[in-house]
């Protein structure tokens, strides 16, 4: 069974996956039109739970008004799929015309300092291919905590995809392994702000997006542990296949917060950002699954 599923995924990728991650770009969004009208006019991929969510989070909003962030997000959704698609064969120079950070300094500063941080990401714009691509960008070792996946090959894939310019590929359940034995050079763990955490975790509970909601624990944790400075990474979809990054400090000495401090406040901000363009977060995720 196992070598079965090996084929068909070699197949899928080889026939399908690498040979549209060939095409330019602008072809690339042809076919996310494409896939947009499959997905959402004929299909109503995950249209329940993206409604669910949306009508909890903005109760005060319209019906027309949730239907346009409805749409809007169908489409970015699209572009998210070819964007990942592309990353198989998106060459070093491509990438970096592809992304821009506006206030780099903040993190030199702690760069030349010798100083690791923790940045704080959220399923936010295009996330892979901003992951992906910032090891070219910034002095940090960049390093991103993944899920193992039960299909090797695409883990393979994943892997190979998202670390051909140099980010550490760090597992969830690695994570204590990794900051015992960290890189020589200042490092640049990324970790996701909103995802929904396993009943197994450490959470922290809050509003956000005027529900209650679980917050995984693991960021504030050990910037605690190891008093590195912990900020956001605010991403722009600028137009299609272009991103900026600007970047928040969250808190600057962890170890003199209170407990939830430092979880309360990176949430705010990213609430902020949902609620400015909410149409570039990722609401086909069942995030508030986990209850009180």
């Amino acid at each position: 069974m196992c070598t079965n599923n090996f084929i068909i995924s070699a197949l899928i990728y080889y026939v399908l996956i690498k040979p549209l991650s060939l095409l330019p770009l602008w072809a690339l969004y042809v076919f996310s039109d494409i896939i947009y009208f499959t997905l959402y006019k004929v299909f109503g991929y995950r249209t329940k739970v993206i409604r669910r969510n949306l009508h909890n989070s903005f109760p005060s909003k319209s019906a027309k008004e949730l239907k346009e962030i409805e749409i809007k997000f169908y489409h970015h959704l699209c572009d998210l799929i070819v964007e990942s698609i592309k990353l198989f064969s998106l060459s070093q120079k491509e990438a970096e015309r592809r992304l821009v950070f506006t206030n780099r300094e903040l993190v030199d500063e702690y760069f030349n300092k010798g100083q690791s941080v923790i940045v704080i990401g959220a399923h936010y714009g295009n996330w892979e291919y901003v992951a992906t691509i910032s090891n070219l960008k910034l002095k940090h070792q960049l390093a991103g905590l993944y899920t193992i996946l039960s299909n090797k090959f695409f883990e393979n894939k994943m892997r190979e995809s998202r670390g051909k310019y140099g980010m550490m590929l760090v597992s969830t359940k690695d994570v204590k392994k990794f900051y015992s034995n960290q890189p020589d050079i200042p490092n640049m763990m990324i970790f996701g702000s909103d995802q929904s955490p396993t009943f197994s975790k450490n959470v922290h509970w809050t509003q956000f997006l005027n529900q209650d909601t679980a917050v995984a624990f693991g960021a504030e944790k050990y910037a605690k542990e190891y008093n590195y400075p912990v900020l956001y990474g605010g991403l722009t979809k600028v137009k299609r296949g272009f991103y900026e990054v600007e970047f928040t400090l969250v808190e600057d000495n962890p170890q003199q917060t209170k407990q939830g401090e430092i979880t309360e406040n990176h949430v705010r901000i990213l609430e902020d950002q949902i609620n400015k363009q909410p149409e570039y977060w990722l609401w086909t995720h069942k995030r508030w699954k986990r209850k009180r």
